[in-house]
């Protein structure tokens, strides 16, 4: 019976993988004419999340839901760290956090077609974890965006882990932070992967909870505080999970897989 049930499945799901690359590739094209237009990239970061983002949601048969959205000041710029279980994180992200958003991406991406050229045209940040020289242009990259009063997004588990589990948070970002002096905003995004997966792409219907909690401040810390800071906002992303924290993997890599965005 549950073959039966996959293989009826199986013909959405291709429509859903189709539906994903041409929505993705028709607005991301939109976008990139917005900014030569506009000689801005506001318009196409508006785009991203009011447009692209609930679309991939909906192709996915999904739902949102948002919870502690006051803990955060309009105007104001954050490191925002995030677990990360699946692809449809990163729309998740762009609905959830008001205004607009950068993401750390892995330095990967830059060869995928419409998605690298929108990330370099947003001026994002590609990180290259095996370029030790490249890799701290990056965090000074994301220091200057940071100082600049940009929401800058990251996943510092690095690719992404199986549902109720949370990798280490590696460090680098997080020098960006207490070089801006900017506050990390930690999120926990749950129920992404049981709606993607992150092997394949078996979607199946459900709801996503996207959970903001407290900032925390990069007052007084120096640039080598950035494992410390790594481990607070890894523990604050496990209590709004709910995970304890014996469970937690303890070491970057353990039980998790490529992603498409990544930390630093």
């Amino acid at each position: 019976m549950r073959r039966l049930v996959w293989a009826l499945f199986l013909p959405l799901n291709a429509l859903q993988a189709l539906a994903t690359i041409l929505w993705g590739a028709f607005w991301i094209s939109v976008a990139l004419a917005a900014r030569l237009v506009a000689r801005s990239r506001a318009p196409a970061l508006w785009l991203a999340r009011r447009v692209w983002a609930p679309g991939q949601i909906w192709i996915g048969l999904a739902r949102w839901r948002v919870a502690g959205r006051e803990h955060l000041v309009a105007d104001r710029a954050y490191l925002v760290v995030a677990n990360h279980q699946s692809w449809i994180d990163i729309p998740c992200l762009f609905v959830a956090v008001p205004g607009a958003l950068h993401f750390l991406a892995k330095q990967e991406l830059a060869r995928v077609p419409f998605l690298g050229w929108y990330i370099e045209a947003m001026g994002m940040v590609f990180v290259d974890r095996r370029d030790h020289r490249r890799a701290t242009k990056s965090v000074d990259r994301a220091r200057e965006l940071l100082a600049g009063g940009a929401r800058l997004a990251s996943f510092p588990e690095g690719t992404r882990a199986a549902p109720d589990l949370l990798g280490a948070f590696r460090s680098g970002g997080f020098g960006a932070a207490i070089d801006a002096q900017v506050e990390v905003l930690p999120v926990a995004i749950r129920g992404a992967g049981r709606v993607l997966p992150r092997r394949g792409f078996a979607v199946r219907p459900g709801t996503i909870d996207i959970a903001f909690g407290a900032p925390i401040s990069t007052v007084g810390l120096a640039h080598g505080d950035r494992a410390a800071l790594a481990r607070r906002a890894e523990r604050a992303v496990a209590n709004l999970l709910g995970i304890d924290r014996p469970s937690l993997s303890g070491r970057p890599g353990a039980g998790r897989s490529r992603s498409g965005a990544g930390g630093a």
